[in-house]
């Protein structure tokens, strides 16, 4: 710690920021670390692309908490996005993230597509009739005001409010500290929709270093692990972690949490329907099906 920038007790939580030497400026809610500016777009970028990638044409977003606003700058990324509701329960979060980080996280408040409100985001989803076609839980950890935000009943309000091949992707804990928690989202999680995966990035800054996103699908055809888009050449410039081979490679797990995960995971239809397939074993088809023309071929000739 280099400096305290500031610290106090808001309605909700203790928020504390401080700035480091190596890190830059650190965000802490109830003393647990949200961001840093030195690595924070491993995961703001990766838990908002992930989805709005894997989503055709997303033209409606909702974010479920984010208020660092750290989520809500990738999102606007997207110019496909018309509207974008931001439901942040804690007012302070995004106060202190304006005066504080506004030239490196907070940037996007004053984006016209975006509606900011200060509720809880259980009771806004419970009473909104808009329908998403992506939604982003950028919670904290499972305690205090982020405790519902892991519960199955939150999930089916979350189905409801996402449209007929809409994208939920929400804060999915650590491989190495939560594979029972992660397990049991995820089993919630298929009680509801018919496309569940897991994917994760890699974050100094959290523990183990590492942090997961849950995602599910009310489409049985849509494949968060494939993007539908290539990163458009406007944004290319403005990304520091994401591109289209490390959305894909995200879902692949290392085998002791892929052990636990698989059971949970309910791929879609069209990702089921791809059949993997190796350079060997490509190889051999090829010439397989070379050869067996050759020699149709050469019959119809003789004949």
């Amino acid at each position: 710690v280099d400096k305290v920038v500031t610290e106090f007790r808001s309605n909700f939580q203790d928020i504390l920021i401080f700035d480091s030497k190596t890190y830059g400026r650190v965000l802490v809610l109830d003393g647990v670390i949200q961001l840093t500016e030195r690595d924070e777009h491993a995961y703001q970028e990766m838990i908002a692309h992930l989805p709005l990638f894997a989503h055709e044409n997303p033209k409606n977003v909702c974010i479920i908490g984010g208020g660092d606003g750290g989520v809500l700058r990738e999102v606007c990324k997207h110019r496909s996005v018309k509207n974008i509701v931001m439901c942040e329960i804690d007012p302070s979060v995004v106060e202190i993230s304006k005066k504080y980080f506004a030239d490196s996280i907070a940037t996007a408040f004053g984006d016209k597509r975006v509606t900011l409100l200060h509720e809880d985001g259980t009771v806004f989803l419970e009473n909104t009739n808009v329908k998403f076609d992506v939604i982003i839980v950028d919670s904290s950890d499972p305690v205090g005001p982020a405790e519902t935000l892991f519960e199955e009943a939150f999930f089916g309000k979350v189905k409801r409010s996402l449209a007929d091949g809409g994208i939920l992707t929400t804060q999915g804990e650590c491989i190495w500290l939560h594979l029972q928690l992660i397990s049991e989202v995820l089993s919630s999680c298929g009680n509801l929709f018919p496309v569940v995966n897991y994917a994760y990035t890699t974050i100094p800054t959290y523990p183990s270093g590492q942090i997961g996103f849950v995602i599910c699908s009310t489409g049985k055809n849509v494949d968060p692990e494939a993007p539908t888009r290539k990163v458009p050449d406007y944004m290319k410039g403005e990304l520091k972690y994401y591109n289209g081979d490390i959305h894909r490679a995200a879902f692949v797990l290392p085998e002791f949490a892929e052990v636990k995960v698989t059971p949970y995971r309910k791929k879609s239809a069209r990702n089921i329907l791809n059949i993997s397939l190796d350079d060997s074993t490509i190889r051999t088809l090829l010439i397989s099906s070379a050869v067996a023309c050759l020699v149709g071929f050469t019959l119809g000739k003789m004949v």
